[in-house]
């Protein structure tokens, strides 16, 4: 699911014009899976699964497998429908450099719901 973020993100044009100031490479962990994601400039340059041995990141982001699936969801329950909900409920640790990532804030919350299913009837 995870290799169609590149394509999502960058077929959206106003999301990457949020991001026209955002250069990074930060991680993303999805229970014991990561996956190195890197920006230039708004736009998804790549998004490399792991194993890594030595990442590169500014930042990380990880969850359990179940609580990206809930986030992911068509219709995600309360407290699973926004990066910081899942923050605050503990299930979501962010770390490394915050400032780029609560700067950016908008730009991620909108890309990471680019991997939600598409609702029926929307």
């Amino acid at each position: 699911m995870l290799e169609t973020l590149k394509a999502r993100i960058n077929d959206d044009a106003v999301l990457v014009r949020h991001g026209r100031y955002l250069t990074t490479t930060f991680l993303l962990e999805i229970g014991e899976t990561s996956w190195l994601i890197a920006i230039a400039e708004g736009t998804v340059v790549s998004v490399v699964p792991g194993p890594f041995v030595m990442p590169s990141w500014s930042f990380a982001l990880r969850a359990p497998a179940a609580e990206w699936e809930k986030f992911w969801s068509a219709r995600p329950p309360p407290g699973s429908n926004d990066l910081m909900a899942l923050i605050k409920r503990r299930v979501l640790r962010a770390e490394g450099d915050l400032k780029i990532f609560m700067a950016n804030l908008r730009y991620f919350k909108e890309a990471l719901a680019k991997l939600r299913a598409e609702r029926v009837g929307a």
